[in-house]
């Protein structure tokens, strides 16, 4: 049986979220969608959402379907007093590494924002303007930071849909960029095309192989 979502929403708002409204703190959520696949950007979620209107079935991302999720980022952005989606790019990713480059969108984020406090998914010592309170499983556990999860999951998800028509036959629109096993057979077959991480890749194509630089 599926939870009452008004239910859900005390849960998320009652550990880290009320005080802080209660205390009349400008803070942030902050989560980030994109770590973990094999090409495309790391893209970051930063929102400041106000104490009321609370908004039915904000969650985890990753708890909701995408025609949840697109609903909800309609709604997220236009009650949010701020919001802004950071990313790093895959050339970023292969040169810093997917802990810095992580950071450097969520830098890139929350800028402009005028948070006091960053609620953030785990990640520490980001550099944001403001006191950061990492949060392991944030997402599930705050409604600031599944809000902001949304946002860049989203974001990410629609970039992907782009990159499979630029770059048909790796089925980009279908597993994001994850390493499923058809994209493994698609760029084993196909080679790297430029939206690739290439220091993610290096078990699957020789050097220099592939459609990009």
């Amino acid at each position: 049986m599926k939870k009452d979502p008004r239910l859900r929403l005390r849960e998320l708002t009652e550990t880290y979220d009320l005080p802080l409204w209660q205390a009349g703190t400008v803070f942030a959520g902050v989560d980030e969608a994109g770590r973990g696949p094999l090409c495309g950007n790391v893209t970051v979620g930063c929102v400041v959402m106000p104490p009321e209107p609370l908004i039915l079935y904000v969650d985890d991302s990753k708890k909701l379907t995408e025609k949840r999720r697109e609903e909800l980022y309609d709604r997220i952005t236009q009650t949010a007093l701020y919001w802004g989606v950071g990313e790093a790019s895959p050339e970023e990713i292969d040169r810093l590494n997917i802990l810095e480059a992580t950071r450097l969108a969520m830098r890139r984020a929350a800028r402009g924002i005028p948070a006091e406090v960053f609620l953030v998914d785990a990640v520490k010592n980001v550099g944001l303007p403001g006191r950061e309170l990492p949060i392991i499983h944030g997402d599930a556990l705050s409604y600031s930071i599944a809000a902001a999860s949304i946002l860049a999951k989203v974001t990410r998800d629609r970039e992907m849909a782009e990159l499979d028509v630029e770059y048909p036959g790796y089925g980009f629109a279908d597993h994001k960029g994850y390493g499923t096993a058809k994209h493994i057979a698609a760029l084993k077959a196909l080679g790297p095309c430029p939206a690739h991480r290439r220091s993610f890749i290096t078990h699957f194509t020789p050097p220099g192989d592939g459609r990009g630089p």
